[in-house]
């Protein structure tokens, strides 16, 4: 048990953690020099072209006599519950920071995470090597943050392997004791779980108490689910089979599960022959909060649709998803994803390995709905909601978020946060940067709020948000009719102050996207009955008096008004083919 060290590498994207942990796995021997490739814990396409780990990896090395655990972990916002429990699962946590850019906002919401669990920090400034390299500036920035020592502070190179060693050389010397009783009831955290098509469901987990062995019956406790542990082991990082895990140890657990939601993240795997009466702390039911309506640009990918959905769906325990039926789109479904990155992925995921043409309508939250029964009902999307004289108040949920930014540009952070109906609850100071903290309306962050920050900060800004819980506000439902036909698919929520600026907006992209007809096309911005905003797209012109080569009056009047009438019936009876692109305008609102 002395000689075991968990711990973590935890950092802003792109700041080197998946780099220093290909470093670690060649200087401890675990993988050959043959085997060895750039961000080899990121086994996704998607992980290496975007230079970001998705999914988290364990794996264990050898040094100097000691057995190291380490669990790289994914950086981005979104899975920051896949990141807690990861942290929940090692005692040491390796604070990794860019010497070229210093301390940027998942670095502190990270910190943060780790100061909860306890964790014992190893600061290290990464990217000496780079000419840009700002080494005491960040090691002042890091002092400040960690209240810590100079020598404390390592300095790195992930790409040339400088220094690599004395990271592990510290986490040897740690003094730390893991409390475990081996002769306890069995508890082991799952910190990640995944679907393996020929194996079933494969769990990651860590022993706190007891052990498991190869072939044993495992209960999950918040699941409530029954299975059997077919194969243990560890990882290096190649599955390793063993007999038994023991406390302290962290490996994996091939089990006979037929889907994760059986196995979430944060769950207590216990013995069923002797099982544990309290489960390990801080399990939470992961919800998404973001929802889209996928649609399958033909109708016949619908069976194709549900079914990459439901395999991804076994290995992505967050994802929820429900049909949806749209006049215009026709079958597609509502899927809920943890934030922004979580959808871009899923949808790439399927347009790649499922071959799949989508169109995605604009992304929306969910709201809470308090009826004037007192009846409280959820929604996902604006066209569920129910009729506004049934409704006493809709609560948006708001986020509590965290900007960094260097000192001259926080005027224009301030400026955005307003612009999005937001406030601004703190401003300190690290070093040459400002740390703002702001509340603000989820909806209002969802379209490009991102992409407008790098904008107004030239990309120096980072960000980091956590759900804060619902508000009721003055909301109301803005549906768009195109040719006096309401598009369903269309309908968003909005604040009643912003509703007359959002119809505009949106009434004059749809002009763009819509394609000309032989008549003359409507499209209005409406609130229940009154329309906030109206667009004309013109009516192409044919010249019917072309094949007149006199100059009889009587004839041109009368061939003029058979076009008018026909225009008019057109107009009754005209169909409009609405483009895909016309769903997706709300996405980027410039």
């Amino acid at each position: 048990m002395e000689k075991i060290r968990n711990f973590c590498i935890i950092a802003h994207i792109d700041h080197g953690k998946s780099t220093i942990a290909d470093r670690m796995m060649e200087i401890t021997g675990t993988v050959s020099k043959r085997e060895m490739k750039s961000q080899l814990l990121d086994s996704m396409d998607l992980e290496r072209e975007k230079g970001i780990t998705i999914k988290l990896a364990p794996v264990t090395m050898h040094w100097k006599g000691y057995t190291l655990n380490l669990i790289d972990t994914p950086g981005h916002v979104d899975f920051s519950y896949e990141v807690s429990r990861s942290l929940q699962a090692v005692e040491t946590a390796v604070l990794v920071v860019d010497a070229t850019q210093g301390i940027q906002a998942q670095t502190l919401a990270n910190v943060y995470l780790a100061l909860e669990q306890d964790l014992t920090i190893i600061p290290v400034i990464n990217k000496i090597d780079l000419p840009a390299a700002d080494v005491e500036g960040v090691a002042k920035q890091i002092i400040n943050l960690l209240g810590c020592k100079r020598e404390d502070i390592i300095e790195v190179s992930g790409k040339t392997g400088l220094n690599i060693d004395k990271i592990l050389d510290r986490l040897i010397n740690l003094d730390i004791k893991i409390d475990t009783d081996t002769n306890c009831a069995t508890k082991a955290l799952i910190f990640d779980s995944y679907f393996d098509d020929y194996r079933g469901v494969v769990l990651y987990v860590r022993v706190f108490e007891g052990e498991i062995d190869k072939n044993s019956e495992i209960l999950m406790m918040a699941a409530e689910a029954k299975g059997l542990a077919l194969e243990v082991g560890i990882l290096t990082p190649k599955m390793t089979p063993k007999d038994s895990l023991k406390a302290g140890e962290i490996g994996y657990i091939v089990t006979n599960l037929k889907t994760t939601r059986e196995a979430k993240v944060g769950d207590t795997v216990t013995l069923t022959k002797n099982p544990a009466i309290q489960p390990l702390p801080g399990y939470k039911n992961v919800l998404p909060f973001v929802y889209a309506g996928f649609f399958p640009v033909s109708n016949d990918q619908y069976k194709d649709l549900k079914e990459a959905i439901e395999k991804l769906s076994l290995s992505d325990s967050a994802l929820q998803f429900a049909p949806e039926n749209s006049p215009v789109l026709g079958f597609g479904l509502r899927i809920g994803f943890l934030g922004l990155l979580h959808m871009d992925i899923i949808k790439e995921r399927l347009e790649r390995e499922f071959n799949l043409d989508l169109i995605i309508t604009n992304p929306s939250t969910n709201y809470e709905v308090l009826l004037n029964t007192g009846e409280l009902i959820e929604i996902k999307s604006a066209s569920d909601l129910p009729d506004m004289t049934e409704i006493a108040e809709i609560r948006e949920p708001w986020v509590k978020g965290e900007i960094i930014v260097p000192r001259e540009m926080i005027g224009n952070v301030l400026n955005l946060i307003n612009e999005k109906r937001g406030y601004q609850t703190n401003l300190s100071y690290i070093e040459e940067r400002a740390v703002i903290d702001f509340e603000a309306p989820m909806a209002n962050l969802l379209t490009d709020f991102y992409d407008q920050l790098k904008s107004a900060t030239s990309g120096y800004a980072s960000f980091n948000y956590e759900l804060n819980g619902y508000k009721a506000e003055d909301l109301v439902r803005i549906d768009f009719l195109v040719a006096g036909e309401k598009m369903d698919a269309l309908s968003v929520m909005a604040h009643k102050t912003e509703a007359e600026a959002i119809g505009r907006e949106v009434t004059k992209k749809l002009k763009e996207v819509i394609p000309r007809q032989n008549f003359e096309v409507a499209l209005q911005a409406a609130i229940g009955a009154r329309i906030i905003a109206r667009e004309t797209i013109g009516a192409y012109r044919k010249d019917v008096l072309v094949k007149i080569h006199t100059g009889d009056r009587d004839r041109k009047a009368k061939l003029l008004e058979k076009q008018k009438r026909g225009k008019a019936r057109m107009k009754r009876f005209g169909k409009i083919d609405i483009p895909p692109e016309a769903f997706t305008v709300m996405l980027k609102r410039n």
